[in-house]
């Protein structure tokens, strides 16, 4: 997990592809936690070309308290980008969902840590 000062990301995926000109791109989406029991669902295109990999506001896809949610968003962008990055080579065959279960075992530890 990464901290910044009032989020932490507690799950990511990324994804190998290509852009509509044929360049690769690696997508990124995660799953933050941020103060007063928020979660937030993003997606970067190429974030670690960026000066900073502190998400943009435009990168948000979701923003909530339920975590139910949040997976959701989550599973169904992970979902639409490896469809529209599938091909014969099968690079993201180990790409797997967000699963509930680890992110409620996460919270746990993030919890005890900061009571």
């Amino acid at each position: 997990m990464t901290n910044t000062t009032d989020q932490t990301r507690f799950d990511e995926r990324t994804i190998q592809g290509r852009d509509d000109n044929g360049d690769a791109e690696v997508v990124t989406i995660w799953i933050d936690y941020r103060k007063g029991g928020l979660w937030s669902v993003g997606r970067a295109v190429n974030i670690a070309e960026r000066e900073s990999r502190i998400p943009r506001p435009e990168d948000e896809l979701f923003s909530g308290f339920e975590l139910g949610d949040a997976l959701e968003s989550a599973n169904a962008t992970l979902d639409a980008d490896l469809q529209a990055s599938s091909d014969n080579d099968d690079h993201n065959h180990e790409v797997r969902p967000f699963l509930e279960s680890e992110l409620r075992h996460k919270l746990e530890r993030w919890f005890f840590d900061h009571a």
